[in-house]
C-alpha cells in the first residue's frame, strides 16, 4: 500500500467538509442551493486503485421554504424552476432565485448587490424577438382620463305628480323644486383631469306616454353654472310593469363644449336598469369611467410578475412585467457568487417567459429561504469527518510499516 490513496482520501475529505461547510454557512442566505460533492475512483491500468477524486459538486435546485417578509419587493418564486434575469452595469447577464430588491432613487429595480431586474415595460409583450429590458419604475404624473362613459341606474317614484311649472334652467337662475321631482349630482372629468359636476333633475311627465299604460319622465342635465348639456333632456319610458323601455342602451350620447384648455367632452349615458316603481326615488348605481391625475403612492408585483402601481387618484396602472428564465440543465449553471448564476453551454441557453406554469408564480412580501437541510448537513459532517479520519489511519499505518523496513 502506498502513501497516494491516503492522500487522495484526505484532499476527497477536505473537499467534502469544505462542500458541507459552505452549505451551513449558507443556511440562512435567501436563494441559497445546497451542493453536495461527487466522488470517482482512480484506477492506471491497475487491479488495485489509487484513490479517490472530486468528480464535481453539484447544486440541488429544489426549492427552499417560502418565509414572509413583509416588504414589497421581496419576491419569491413559487411551484417552479423559474430564475429572476438580471443584468450588470457592464451588460453582463445573471440568473438568481433570490427576489430580495429595492428600487434605486432614479426608479431601476435591483438586487442588493446592483443587479439590474430585467423585463417588459408596460404595454410591451413579451416574444416575437422582444427582448427584456431593465425595468424601471418612473415616478412620473399618472395621466388623467376624460370621462366618456356613464352607467347610471335610478329607481324612480311611481307615486310622484307631475312638477306644477316646467323645467327651465340658465346662469344664476337655477330650476326650482316645483319644476322636477327628484335631482342627483354626477361628477365626471375632461381630459385635463378637472372635475366638472353635471347635475340631474327628472321630472314626471303628464303627456300621453311613450309605451301604452305606461309612464313618461323627463330626464334634464345641466352643469355647475345652468347650462344646458348637449343630449338632454332625456325621456324614460316605462311600462306598467315599471321596467325602463327607451332609451335602450348605449342611445344617449351627452355632450360639453371644450372649455379652460380641454377637449370637447362626448360621454355615452346607459340607464339600463333604471325603474319605476312605488319607493322612494334614489340612486342605485352611478359610476363613470374617467379620472384625475395622480402621483405613485406605491407598487405590488403580482403572481404573473406584473408590476402594478397605485396612485393618489385612487386608480392603478401596470408598469412593467418581471420575465422569468428557465433551463434545460439547471446543474449546469456556473455559481457566481451573490446568489447569482450565469448560463454555461451544459446549462443551455435560458428559455425566457412570463411567471406561470412551469416557470413558477411571483409572491411578493415574501422570499425563498435556503433548501439547506442543516440537521442533515450536520450528520454529513460528522461521516464526512470520520472519513477523514479513517484516510488519516490509511497513511499512518503506511508510515508504521516504512517505519519497520527502515529498521530491518
Amino acid at each position: 500500500m502506498g502513501f497516494g490513496q491516503g492522500v487522495s482520501g484526505l484532499n476527497a475529505a477536505a473537499s467534502n467538509l469544505d462542500v458541507i461547510g459552505n452549505n451551513i454557512a449558507n443556511a440562512n442566505t435567501v436563494g441559497y442551493k445546497q451542493s453536495a460533492a461527487q466522488f470517482a475512483d482512480v484506477y492506471a491500468g491497475t487491479k488495485i486503485g489509487l484513490g479517490v477524486r472530486v468528480n464535481s459538486v453539484v447544486q440541488s435546485f429544489n426549492q427552499g421554504n417560502i418565509e414572509a417578509s413583509g416588504r414589497s419587493l421581496d419576491v419569491a418564486i413559487t411551484n417552479g424552476n423559474g430564475f429572476f434575469r438580471m443584468t450588470s452595469p457592464e451588460g453582463a447577464v445573471y440568473y438568481s432565485r433570490n427576489g430580495q430588491f429595492q428600487r434605486q432613487e432614479d426608479g431601476r429595480i435591483t438586487n442588493m448587490q446592483g443587479l439590474q431586474v430585467t423585463g417588459y415595460p408596460a404595454g410591451v409583450a413579451g416574444g416575437a424577438g422582444v427582448q427584456p429590458q431593465p425595468l424601471v419604475i418612473s415616478n412620473a404624473q399618472m395621466e388623467p382620463r376624460a370621462t366618456s362613459s356613464i352607467t347610471a341606474k335610478f329607481q324612480l317614484d311611481s307615486r310622484a305628480t307631475v312638477p306644477t311649472q316646467a323645467f327651465a334652467s340658465a346662469p344664476g337662475v337655477p330650476p326650482t323644486s316645483n319644476m322636477f321631482n327628484y335631482s342627483t349630482a354626477i361628477n365626471v372629468y375632461d381630459s385635463l383631469g378637472n372635475k366638472q359636476q353635471l347635475m340631474a333633475y327628472f321630472a314626471k311627465s303628464g303627456a300621453a306616454p311613450t309605451v301604452p299604460g305606461g309612464t313618461d319622465w323627463q330626464m334634464y342635465v345641466t352643469d355647475v353654472n345652468g347650462n344646458a348639456v348637449g343630449g338632454a333632456p332625456v325621456t324614460l319610458s316605462f311600462d306598467n310593469a315599471g321596467a325602463l323601455q327607451a332609451p335602450g342602451a348605449g342611445a344617449v350620447t351627452l355632450t360639453q363644449p371644450a372649455a379652460n384648455g380641454a377637449q370637447a367632452m362626448a360621454m355615452r349615458l346607459d340607464l339600463t336598469g333604471t325603474t319605476q316603481f312605488g319607493a322612494d326615488n334614489d340612486v342605485k348605481q352611478l359610476s363613470q369611467d374617467g379620472y384625475t391625475s395622480g402621483s405613485l403612492l406605491g407598487f405590488t408585483v403580482n403572481g404573473d410578475g406584473t408590476i402594478t402601481g397605485s396612485y393618489s387618484n385612487e386608480q392603478t396602472k401596470p408598469l412593467g412585467q418581471i420575465v422569468m428564465a428557465a433551463f434545460g440543465n439547471v446543474e449546469g449553471l456556473k455559481p457566481e457568487g451573490d446568489n447569482v448564476w450565469s448560463a454555461t453551454g451544459a446549462s443551455g441557453q435560458p428559455l425566457l417567459g412570463v411567471a406561470g406554469g412551469s416557470l413558477g408564480t411571483l409572491r411578493s412580501n415574501a422570499v425563498e429561504a435556503s433548501n439547506v437541510d442543516l440537521s442533515g448537513q450536520l450528520v454529513n459532517l460528522i461521516v464526512a469527518q470520520r472519513n477523514y479520519q479513517a484516510n488519516a489511519q490509511t497513511i499512518k499505518a503506511q508510515d508504521t510499516v516504512m517505519q519497520t523496513l527502515v529498521n530491518l
